[in-house]
């Protein structure tokens, strides 16, 4: 069993990496600590009973679970929203959106040009496809390292492999997707 010590450290040395890997995954910062915060207050107060060593994967599977039950709800939000704005009268002033009229905050996305938001989706689009594409094991190696920002110990012993087999994924999969990118004209 986990001591609250044990709990307390794996909490404070995992945050940095869970909010990273849910703001990829929601695209949204507020969000994403949302999600965090859920899946680390779930894991303090149903699995305390576990050992400190099964912490990192029941935390992995908690905050999985808790992102994909963000996006069912936001499809099931989606969609009342999209049935109750068709029922809305043909009043000209209902046009108006209240949001529409506050200003922007600076560094917010709304304060960015469409044209950069639009070219930025896309360059997040086309690297999300060529990642889509690798091998499962580089993949898998390239995630858990460079978004989860996992060190090598820790891959290794996710993945079930050796230290240099992780290394030697990244290493692919860090080639293969710079050649990718590049030929797609893109250089980051």
């Amino acid at each position: 069993m986990a001591t609250r010590r044990e709990m307390a450290d794996f909490l404070a040395s995992i945050e940095r990496r869970a909010f990273k890997q849910a703001v990829f995954a929601v695209r949204d910062d507020d969000t994403a600590l949302d999600l965090v915060q859920e899946a680390m207050m779930r894991l303090a107060e149903k699995y305390q009973d576990k050992p400190a060593a099964e912490l990192p994967l029941l935390f992995q599977r908690i905050l999985q679970n808790a992102i994909t039950d963000h996006f069912r709800r936001q499809k099931v939000r989606n969609l009342w929203i999209t049935l109750l704005s068709s029922m809305r009268g043909n009043d000209e002033d209902d046009d108006r959106d209240i949001l529409d009229t506050l200003e922007a905050e600076e560094g917010t996305e709304r304060a960015e040009s469409a044209a950069d938001q639009v070219e930025r989706a896309q360059i997040v689009g086309i690297i999300e496809e060529e990642i889509r594409k690798l091998p499962r094991r580089q993949r898998e190696a390239f995630i858990m390292r460079y978004w989860e920002e996992m060190d090598v110990a820790e891959t290794a012993a996710a993945m079930g492999c050796s230290e240099g087999s992780v290394k030697t994924h990244c290493s692919r999969a860090n080639h293969t997707l710079a050649q990718a990118l590049r030929g797609r004209g893109i250089t980051l």
